[in-house]
């Protein structure tokens, strides 16, 4: 089969084609025949050599797909209601840039009615985080005030949707006016530009000063400080990624005070009995909401996975460049469909 590898650890332009055997299904496990893959950031992580795969794992990149079952545990999937030739998305630790993929029956879920393929394989790294660590450990309840930082990243489009259907108040952070009328028009009820505004003063300005309930924290390092402040009584932040680096200082005192919850996790790692059970959950909660159009899939970019352009070699590595550029708005997704 035909895949994007990492030639070696690096710059965009070490994700190169390559051939690849095509992977067995084993017991519990579908294999899918590719048709668009997501871009994530843990794939840019990987390709820089800062997050290698869990054991057992691809050394491919790519933590979602959409595509066609081709094979498969045939007990499992009719467990779970699927069959060979149906059309799915799912979660993977890693083989997603290929025209070919297995992944855990437990985590395949069936394409929303009306999506395309390519909409669908934008879905599952983000969902099934934001999922996890905003509905699960930061108990996020109707009403309640939700933080976004990175507001039009893949995850933070995301988080601002399912927020807002479950009946939460979303305040967005963004690097741009641009960005930040982007998020109101996905449904933030506010948005506030950090390069021109003090995050902390305008959430606490929002609130009327009681602050905000769940902070969903894609940078760590001093934003925790400052997360800390803006936080109302039982608030929760909920860490998910370390952009501002690993080292955090905040007022003790007010963690006490306020009786706060300071948490995080990794998905990538955790078993597949894990995933499975946030799967069934957007199944039933989300699901309904993708296909009757109160939650969409916000796309920036659908690139040829293989085609070469200028200096980078395949679309895969335009696709990493336009991550780190920070200019995109929504998911880069990759299209197996001409390979």
């Amino acid at each position: 089969m035909k895949a994007i590898a990492i030639r070696e650890f690096g710059a965009p332009a070490v994700l190169v084609p390559a051939e690849r055997p095509q992977p067995v299904p084993g017991a519990g496990e579908a294999l899918i025949r590719v048709s668009a893959s997501g871009i994530n950031r843990p794939d840019v992580l990987q390709r820089k050599g800062h997050y290698a795969p869990p054991p057992g794992a691809s050394d491919l990149p790519g933590l979602e797909v959409a595509g066609v079952i081709a094979s498969g545990d045939a007990a499992a999937l009719a467990e779970a209601g699927l069959a060979v030739g149906d059309r799915v998305c799912a979660l993977v630790a890693g083989g997603g840039y290929a025209e070919y993929c297995v992944a855990p029956v437990a985590q395949c879920l069936p394409v929303p009615k009306g999506f395309s393929d390519v909409e669908a394989a934008s879905l599952p790294e983000t969902f099934f985080t934001v999922w996890s660590n905003v509905f699960d450990r930061g108990r996020l309840q109707p009403g309640e005030t939700l933080l976004v930082q990175g507001g039009t990243s893949g995850i933070g489009v995301t988080a601002i949707q399912l927020a807002k259907a479950a009946g939460a108040i979303v305040i967005a952070t963004c690097g741009s006016a641009d960005k930040c009328r982007a998020c109101l028009k996905l449904g933030a009820d506010h948005a506030i530009n950090y390069r021109d505004q003090d995050f902390v003063q305008e959430v606490q300005r929002i609130t009327g000063g009681k602050g905000v309930d769940v902070v969903l924290d894609m940078v760590a390092g001093d934003y925790v400080r400052r997360e800390v402040e803006c936080l109302a009584e039982d608030g929760r932040i909920v860490i998910i990624a370390v952009q501002g680096g690993i080292q955090s200082g905040f007022d003790a005192g007010l963690v006490l005070r306020k009786r706060l919850t300071i948490t995080g996790s990794t998905l990538r790692p955790r078993p597949v009995a894990f995933k499975g059970a946030i799967a069934q959950a957007l199944k039933a909660r989300v699901w309904p909401w993708l296909e009757t159009g109160r939650v969409r899939p916000v796309i920036h970019a659908v690139l040829p996975a293989l085609a070469a352009e200028g200096s980078l070699p395949s679309g895969a590595a335009r696709g990493h460049a336009l991550m780190e550029s920070g200019e995109h708005v929504g998911k880069i997704v990759l299209d197996w469909s001409k390979a």
